[in-house]
């Protein structure tokens, strides 16, 4: 029996032999991004079966992330996940213009490694890791959880992920399935909101002040019915925001009315910010805390640090075990050799960010330009027309990050990086960005 939806017939007489048709169609295009589907009981007697194979057929494409049901307007062919990621929008500086929006930190602020690289080489050298041993070093996972028992972040195991994206895909992939809602920050990290849509679920953006999260959004957005919501604790990307005790309080309130909520926590300023953590870890049941060494150690250690509520730990743990099976102990070595040697001093480099960061802010402010910056390398700033803004600041000599690359509904702005600013940049920068928002002179035609 077939259905004729559109221009497409679906076919089949088993759940499995639908759903596979109806994928097939979605793969080659002939059922498009956000088409709705006809209700079961109409596709049911279109095709001859019962309405509970149309059921079946429906709850795999959903679990395959085909397909997505938003209540009585029944169900459609779910967004692709995009194809270019949201960091390549508005591309790289060209050439003679100084790149002020790539969101590096300072090498100059990163420790040496080779004399810790040198000490671990040598211990390699005496007892190679094996297949079979224990994936996680015990001074790492010692020193991690000391730091983080002193932050107080509760106890819970801890696992060695690559980097904070990867933790999190992992948390996110362990508890929830396609089709579930996550909240998430907007403006707000770039390459989660790629991940999120990747992964088969859908995104809700949740406003961002300079304390985090709005509340009243992520109230919204749960009793919505979103069964994620990610936080980033400090110098969240791209506005810096900090959530401090006070809004710390207030969402542990709201998390508090939905226990059955997965809580992920994002402390990648951790060891370059000098405002405390207020970790919101243990309002719920469901809950992890990533912290990455990236910005103060350097971004091609790629470790981070995830602990979290046994289940979901035991849950990514198992899953990385199948995978990669461990992050290379040699690289978690090198961390918690630096770690014990105090190479980095987070006083220090967060005072050099710091420094340059407000300095741009106040810098902006005289020109009557309000920009965002509590914490870490970036500053925020509200534009009027984003695309004239970025397209003027590259004729000034300056290529700033578009707001795009972050925002889901929040209003434009452009994000400046200032780990690579020297004092002198400051003014030149905030008079460029003056300029770049200005409105444009009116033509006369007399």
């Amino acid at each position: 029996m077939l259905f004729v939806l559109g221009e497409y017939l679906i076919t089949g007489r088993r759940a499995a032999e639908i759903a596979a048709d109806i994928e097939r169609a979605v793969g080659a295009g002939k059922l498009r991004p956000g088409q709705s589907l006809p209700p079961m009981r109409e596709l049911a007697a279109g095709l001859g079966v019962n309405p509970n194979t149309v059921a079946a057929a429906y709850r795999t494409l959903r679990e395959r992330g085909v397909i997505e049901t938003a209540g009585r307007r029944g169900s459609r062919v779910r967004p692709r996940p995009a194809s270019t990621s949201r960091g390549s929008i508005g591309g790289g500086a060209p050439p003679g213009v100084r790149d002020v929006g790539g969101g590096n930190p300072d090498p100059a602020l990163l420790p040496p490694l080779r004399e810790v690289l040198d000490a671990v080489a040598r211990r390699a050298d005496e007892r190679p890791v094996l297949y079979g041993e224990e994936p996680l070093d015990e001074e790492f996972a010692r020193l991690a959880r000391a730091a983080l028992d002193a932050d107080g972040v509760p106890a819970g195991p801890v696992v060695a992920t690559s980097g904070s994206l990867d933790a999190i895909e992992r948390v996110l992939a362990a508890r929830l399935r396609p089709g579930d809602a996550v909240a998430v920050e907007d403006p707000g990290w770039h390459s989660l909101l790629d991940l999120v849509p990747a992964l088969g679920l859908r995104a809700v953006p949740v406003p961002v002040d300079d304390e985090g999260p709005r509340t009243a959004g992520v109230e919204r957005a749960l009793a919505a019915g979103a069964r994620a919501l990610i936080v980033t604790d400090r110098a969240q990307n791209p506005t810096g925001a900090v959530v401090g005790a006070d809004r710390a309080e207030e969402l542990r309130g709201v998390l508090a009315r939905h226990p059955q909520v997965l809580l992920i926590e994002d402390d990648h300023g951790h060891g370059i910010v000098d405002q405390p953590l207020h970790p919101l870890a243990g309002a719920t049941g469901n809950w992890a805390f990533v912290r990455s060494t990236a910005k103060a150690y350097g971004p091609d250690l790629r470790v981070a640090v995830l602990t979290g509520d046994p289940l979901t730990l035991d849950r990514v743990a198992g899953r990385q075990r199948l995978g990669p099976g461990w992050v290379s102990r040699l690289l978690q070595r090198t961390v918690a050799g630096l770690w014990a040697s105090g190479a980095v001093d987070p006083r220090t480099v967060a005072r050099a960010y710091g420094e340059r960061r407000e300095a741009l802010v106040r810098a902006l402010a005289g020109h009557g330009i309000a920009a965002h910056g509590r914490s870490g390398m970036n500053v925020w700033v509200p534009v009027p027309d984003e695309t004239a803004a970025v397209a003027r600041l590259v004729h000034e000599g300056w290529a700033v990050a578009p707001g795009a690359r972050f925002r889901m509904a929040a209003p434009p702005g452009v994000r400046i990086t200032v780990s690579g600013l020297s004092p002198a940049d400051i003014d030149a920068v905030a008079a460029a960005v003056a300029v770049a928002t200005a409105p444009a002179p009116a033509r006369s035609y007399g």
